[in-house]
């Protein structure tokens, strides 16, 4: 299968800032009237089927980029159908399988979105862009929805294996870029001991605030209980709190931060 022009494109981090923009980036008067930047981690949870709608709300009041894990890709399109969309008639199993148009069901203004793969692609020699440290210096905060088991851990313990956790690992821990996660696991899982001692871990290395899990749903195994991925516009809303309260005061995420949509 071919890979169209979004495939073809969807390799390069955001451009480096000029270095007049890098030195007034986090002036209080330019986070006052410019529009927040977010990046948007997508590991390997089910919920990452939820990905899409997260990423629809964060736009709604500042530019996205995405990091999907080699694990998330598997439950988004072309591998799984888009959240919410009706299941396959009888006789679509036959049909031709479906394109991948290297979007991944996100939202036109999020793309391209960045894979491991592109880590690397576009360093040749010393000073070449390096992707998880563009990302770094372009983000005002970084987001992890769904953060899965696998990842919390490997981010407690500073792994580095992929693009999401390298920019985690070189996130500005001494600057005031804020870490929010939306832990998404099995409730044996997340009622285990090592979730607790993770989380904390990345509270107190990285800032991190957790918004925490749904109380009890039924999950993806048939289980009911905790562990669910909080809901797209509780992230959204707990996400523009952040910004605002690093000093963002656009009209739209202060309007976010304020109303906040609940809801899938």
């Amino acid at each position: 299968m071919m890979a169209s022009a979004a495939a073809t494109t969807a390799a390069s981090p955001p451009p480096r800032p000029r270095p007049e923009e890098q030195e007034n980036d986090d002036d209080a008067t330019a986070r006052a009237t410019r529009r927040p930047r977010v990046l948007l981690g997508v590991s390997g949870s089910v919920a990452a089927i939820k990905a899409p709608l997260v990423c629809e709300r964060l736009l709604r009041f500042a530019d996205v980029r995405v990091v999907l894990t080699n694990a998330a890709r598997h439950f988004l399109p072309p591998v799984a159908a888009p959240y919410g969309a009706p299941p396959p008639v009888s006789g679509d199993d036959d049909g031709p399988p479906p394109e991948d148009d290297g979007t991944f069901g996100f939202p036109a203004a999020a793309q391209p979105v960045l894979l491991d793969a592109q880590e690397w692609r576009d360093w040749r020699r010393v000073g070449d862009p390096v992707a998880h440290i563009e990302l770094r210096r372009w983000a005002d905060v970084l987001v992890v929805a769904p953060l899965s088991a696998n990842t919390l851990s490997k981010m407690a313990a500073g792994g580095c294996d992929n693009l999401l956790t390298c920019v985690a690992r070189a996130w500005d821990t001494k600057g005031s870029a804020p870490v929010l996660v939306a832990p998404a696991m099995n409730t044996a899982m997340w009622e285990s001991p090592f979730t607790g001692e993770h989380l904390a871990v990345l509270k107190r290395v990285l800032g991190a605030r957790a918004v925490a899990p749904a109380a009890s749903k039924t999950l993806a195994c048939g289980d009911v209980g905790a562990g669910a991925m909080a809901a797209p516009g509780e992230i959204a809303r707990e996400v523009a709190r952040a910004l605002v309260a690093r000093g963002f005061a656009g009209e739209e995420v202060a309007r976010a931060a304020a109303a906040g949509e609940a809801g899938d």
